[in-house]
């Protein structure tokens, strides 16, 4: 039933998306350079001051009593420093993985030059005792701040203290709507400072949308810590970078920054997770990391105004390849499998073999999935199964406890009966039940819904319609009508075309640190939390429905939907003896 000649044709705009894919390669722009030695940063002073405030404040979980007595304690600090300037101090509600807090938000703003601004921003919450290493980002904020009332920088700046930096970010949520629509050049983002422990990259600019911050922006920062540390600060491999634009998610406070349109890159040395509330200190590290920031935040103080717009881009070998040649890229690869489902599509239709129930079959298998997602949203809103921060948590707040384990059985369980019981009848309903004999109706109908997915996926974000990809190549040759494919081997093969989307789970479990229990948490939190909409979670839930359809045709497809052994399916020489096969036609004898 598939035209393998149409398909081949079809490659032929592949080659060409690759060639100028291959030309479209670029350089990455350079970063903003300063010759002022960050020689006012003094680390002793800063460690000194991190001391007393851990000391006198060990107990910060997002919204507890001791985390709104530092804020007060902040904002006197701020005053200080910044005479002459204005200092807010906001209170207001925000979710947590506890529930809905009241957060404590300090701005304090210190005029400067006209034109874009500069801001620094640091969490001061934590979720266990101590936690030194967590408070290291304020200390350093402060000693800038001190830096900056002394009329050592042009700019003006604006420093911010938030809460809920450990538990999904909702003190930046609620600083980056104050801040939006002003005039920002960058904001730095200060982690963790002075632990023990290494994790690359130093500087992290994903968005909880999709993109990142852009990569002069990231060079610049990248420079100064690489100026004060004399060691690359790493950069993540192209499997994490095409992973996190196809499915944006990040426990850094850059993330709702940038995805409210501010410039923003976190410096931390154990990477946007953040170090343990147990984590010790390493010595002079706080220094060392606080000179970079001074580095980046001077550069940035005296150089160009740097692109506000997240990118899209993906970095290899030092090359750039552009957004726009991704999705030229990915499109070509889309037209093929296209073109030969609307093909199979037409020659099934002449065989009078029903397509619409097949699509229908798979809009009913979808219904389970998106009716589990309902019900996640549901437990999370009336606080039955948690609290469900906007963004990722950190390690340490995604913790599967009790709560969470219900939670998840609660949801396996709607899934299992919604299977058993709601599609069965729904599947009736629809006059689908099973692939039964001429499967080929069955077998379109599951390409086209899932071509036609994929091209609303490209529309919005080319790099996840990428990892449908091999799907769509792979269930044509397993599925197709009139293919020598079928039982065990095409349904082994439809499994495997899935791993990519597997494996874009796996890539983030990894660069997160979670085991698979963490990570079927983070992904009802991201959906309960509202991170993940209900549009996305129908895509998701479309394209597990054409899996469970895929499968069930593969395995179940009859032997008689192959061609008759001599059917003659293409006419010719040999398949055609009437008048006119040997050239003796009346208008063949008139000349």
């Amino acid at each position: 039933m598939l035209d393998p000649r149409l398909y081949r044709a079809a490659l032929v705009p592949v080659l060409i998306a690759v060639l100028i894919a291959a030309f479209s390669l670029e350089d990455r722009p350079r970063p903003v350079g300063t010759t002022l030695a960050p020689d006012a940063f003094q680390g002793p002073r800063t460690t000194q001051l991190l001391d007393q405030l851990a000391t006198a404040y060990p107990r910060r979980a997002p919204g507890s009593s001791g985390d709104e007595a530092l804020g007060r304690r902040i904002a006197q600090e701020l005053r200080r420093l910044l005479e002459g300037g204005s200092v807010v101090v906001e209170r207001a509600g925000g979710r947590t993985s506890e529930g809905r807090e009241q957060l404590t938000t300090v701005l304090a703003t210190r005029p400067g030059r006209p034109g874009p601004g500069l801001v620094v921003l640091a969490h001061r919450d934590a979720q266990g005792p101590q936690a030194r290493a967590e408070l290291s980002g304020t200390a350093a904020m402060l000693e800038l701040a001190r830096i900056t009332g002394e009329g050592r920088t042009n700019r003006t700046t604006t420093f911010v203290s938030t809460s809920g930096g450990s538990d999904g970010a909702a003190g930046a949520i609620r600083a980056a709507e104050r801040l939006q629509g002003e005039p920002v050049s960058a904001v730095l983002v200060l982690g963790d400072l002075a632990s023990t422990r290494i994790r690359k990259p130093f500087v992290s600019g994903w968005s909880t949308a999709r993109g990142q911050a852009s990569l002069r922006l990231r060079r610049t920062v990248e420079a100064a810590v690489r100026a004060e540390t004399s060691s690359d600060p790493g950069a993540p491999r192209l499997t994490e970078q095409w992973a996190r634009l196809a499915l944006p998610v990040t426990t850094g406070e850059q993330g709702p920054l940038l995805e409210r349109g501010l410039p923003a890159v976190l410096m931390s040395v154990s990477g946007e997770l953040g170090p343990r509330s147990d984590e010790p200190l390493a010595p002079g590290r706080l220094e060392v990391f606080g000179r970079a920031a001074l580095r980046a935040f001077t550069a940035l103080d005296n150089g160009p105004t740097v692109p506000r717009a997240t990118t899209a881009a993906v970095v290899t070998q030092r090359k750039v390849l552009p957004a726009w040649a991704v999705r030229l890229l990915v499109g070509a690869l889309l037209l093929p499998p296209l073109l030969a489902a609307v093909d199979g599509f037409a020659r099934v239709r002449r065989r009078r073999e029903p397509v619409g129930r097949w699509v229908g079959a798979v809009a009913v298998t979808a219904v389970p999935f998106v009716l589990v997602a309902c019900v996640a949203l549901g437990l999370m809103a009336t606080g039955l199964g948690g609290g469900a921060p906007p963004s990722a948590p950190g390690p340490e707040a995604l913790d599967v406890d009790g709560t969470a384990l219900g939670t998840m059985a609660a949801l396996a369980l709607v899934l299992a009966l919604a299977v058993l019981g709601l599609r069965p009848v729904l599947l009736r309903f629809a006059g689908a039940r099973g692939p039964g004999r001429g499967t080929g109706g069955a077998a379109i109908g599951v390409l086209l819904v899932l071509c036609l997915t994929a091209i609303a996926v490209w529309v919005v974000n080319p790099h996840a319609a990428m990892l449908l990809v091999p799907a769509l190549h792979v269930w044509l040759l397993a599925l197709a009508p009139g293919t020598i494919l079928r039982g065990r081997v095409a349904a082994a093969l439809v499994l495997v075309s899935l791993l990519p989307v597997l494996a874009l789970w796996a890539v983030h479990a990894e660069a997160l640190e979670l085991g698979p229990l963490e990570t079927a948490w983070l992904g009802v939190l991201l959906v309960g939390g509202g991170q993940i909409s209900l549009v996305t979670c129908l895509v998701w839930s479309i394209l597990a429905a054409c899996a469970v359809r895929a499968f069930d045709v593969a395995i179940r497809r009859p032997a008689d939907d192959l061609p008759p052994a001599g059917e003659v399916t293409v006419r010719g020489p040999l398949s055609y003896a009437g008048p006119g096969s040997l050239g003796g036609t009346e208008s063949a004898l008139r000349r």
